[in-house]
Order: C-alpha cells, then sequence, then structure tokens
C-alpha cells in the first residue's frame, strides 16, 4: 500500500471450516472414483469378450465374441439336458439291451458308450459337461432339467429320455454325446431329426425350430471352443440330419444331439479330457442356446 497505513490483519477461518471443506473435497474425489469404477464394471457385466481365463467350477456366466447375455435373460425359459449314456449301464448290459419302440425301428434302451484310448468315459464327459452347462444356464435364469444325473441304477432308456423333455414342456432339448470313430475323424457335430411320421414318433412340427437350435449351437460352441466342425460327418457344416435316433424321433420339442468331438481321435481326446476344454464347451452350449431363445 502507497499511504503506509498498516494493513488490516489476515481473517483466520475456524478451524472446524477447514476441516469440513478439506472432508467435502475428499468425498468428491471418492465419489468420482466411485461413479468410474462403476461405469468400468458396467461396461463388462452382461458383454464379456470371453478373452479370460474359462473357470474351474462353472460359476461365471457365458461370454465370448460379445455374444453374452446378462443374468436373468433366460428367466422363464425351461432347457432339458440329456447327458449321453449312463456310468453305470456298463453293469446292465441285460437291461440295457432291451429293445424300446422309436417309432420307425425298434433299439437297445441304452448303450454304454464309448471312451478315450485311455479309458476316459463318454458317460462321464457327458455328465461333467453337463453340469457345467447346468450351472451356466441356470444363472442366467432357466429352469434345467436333467434326464439323469448319475443318480440312476441305468438309462434311462432312449424313449422314456425323450419323454422327459416333452413333459417339461422344455423350450429347448440338448443331448450330450462323444463320438467313437477312427483317429484322424476329428471334430464337433451336431445332429438334427429328420422328419419321422411313424408310430409313436411325429417330428414334423420341431424339425425347423430344431435345425435353428442346431445351427445356433454349432456357432457358438466353434466360437468359443475353438473346435473345428466334423471333417467325416456333415460336408464341413458339422450339421448332420438323422431318423435313427429315439431320442429326437420320440421329442415334441426342439431338440439336439451334439457331439463334442471324437474320443478315439488323440488331438480331441485331449480337448475333451482337459478340464478347461469342457468348461469352454459348457459356456458354448450356454450361449447356443441362448441364441435360440432369444431369437
Amino acid at each position: 500500500m502507497s499511504n503506509g497505513s498498516t494493513p488490516p490483519a489476515p481473517r483466520r477461518r475456524p478451524r472446524g471450516t477447514l476441516l469440513v471443506v478439506v472432508a467435502a473435497v475428499a468425498v468428491v474425489g471418492l465419489g468420482g472414483w466411485l461413479v468410474w469404477r462403476s461405469s468400468a464394471a458396467g461396461g463388462i457385466s452382461g458383454h464379456g469378450t470371453g478373452h479370460g481365463p474359462a473357470g474351474e467350477d462353472g460359476g461365471r456366466g457365458p461370454r465370448g465374441g460379445g455374444h453374452g447375455k446378462q443374468q436373468g435373460s433366460l428367466r422363464g425359459k425351461v432347457v432339458v439336458i440329456d447327458p449321453g449314456h449312463n456310468p453305470h449301464n456298463r453293469d446292465h448290459g441285460r437291461e440295457i439291451a432291451r429293445q424300446v419302440d422309436i417309432g420307425n425301428s425298434r433299439k437297445e434302451c441304452d448303450t454304454t458308450g464309448t471312451s478315450t484310448d485311455d479309458g476316459y468315459a463318454e458317460a462321464s464327459f457327458t455328465l461333467d459337461v453337463a453340469r457345467r452347462a447346468r450351472t451356466l444356464l441356470q444363472k442366467a435364469g432357466a429352469k434345467v432339467v436333467f434326464t439323469q444325473d448319475g443318480d440312476r441304477a441305468y438309462g434311462p432308456c432312449v424313449d422314456k429320455r425323450a419323454a422327459i423333455g416333452n413333459r417339461a414342456h422344455a423350450d429347448a432339448a440338448l443331448s450330450l454325446h462323444a463320438d467313437g470313430s477312427a483317429a484322424g475323424n476329428r471334430g464337433f457335430h451336431v445332429i438334427l431329426p429328420a422328419r419321422v411320421t411313424a408310430g409313436p414318433a411325429d417330428t414334423a412340427a420341431i424339425v425347423k425350430p430344431s435345425r435353428r437350435l442346431g445351427e445356433r449351437l454349432a456357432d457358438r460352441f466353434h466360437a468359443i471352443t475353438g473346435s473345428a466342425r466334423s471333417n467325416y460327418i456333415g460336408d464341413g457344416t458339422g450339421l448332420d440330419v438323422r431318423s435313427d435316433l429315439g431320442g429326437l424321433n420320440l421329442s415334441t420339442v426342439p431338440k439336439v444331439f451334439l457331439e463334442c468331438g471324437n474320443m478315439r481321435d488323440p488331438k480331441d481326446a485331449a480337448n475333451l479330457t482337459d478340464a478347461r476344454w469342457r468348461q469352454k464347451a459348457a459356456r458354448g452350449i450356454t450361449e447356443g442356446i441362448t441364441d435360440f431363445l432369444a431369437h
């Protein structure tokens, strides 16, 4: 000041006021950080990239290629999973050899299934993948019904397996298998029902929706697992139409079989016996079924 007067003493803020200001700044900063964290998390949930490691416990929702569905997207839907064969069938040869009516012919009640050269049974594989898929489908809101969960002495017979899906009024049904072809035959394929109208069989109403289910399933299974479509069945499409399977002939709901790979080929067997690959298979199955039911 040029007049030489004594400037007034600076005003001091009360100490309590200073503490309030500091606290407010801290709250604003924390709020901004929480908003950022919330936005980042929101960008992940329901639209996973599928690039993370596969979980071993099947507890994660479907992910991969941006096609993952939010939790609850299958609410109100019924999915029937039919784990092929039964680990106890080998102890009940007489019972599973009994012939049953599949509409256009008669076939065995069930079979033991195949295995890898190292003895990993198809029936063990199908149960493991089915349980993993069940966890994911239930997390998405679906009601999941099994035809068997390793809790039966044998079977059930193929006609009973179809009946379980029919009684449940399933929106989609899937029978899980692995093939037992010659070494060198590789890849997965999906079996679709042919048009069969004979005896108790009438697939006329399910042929088209089952094909859509099979196509969606093949697309997502390939994308998630990285497995090739069969090089020995389906002419590269990964799709095969059959009229000799009771589980399809007797179904009144959209249904397909999935042969996840060839257990007798060393390269396919390496996948089928790997728990991380089986988790990917479960994710592919879940996403394929979800895509079908969402469209």
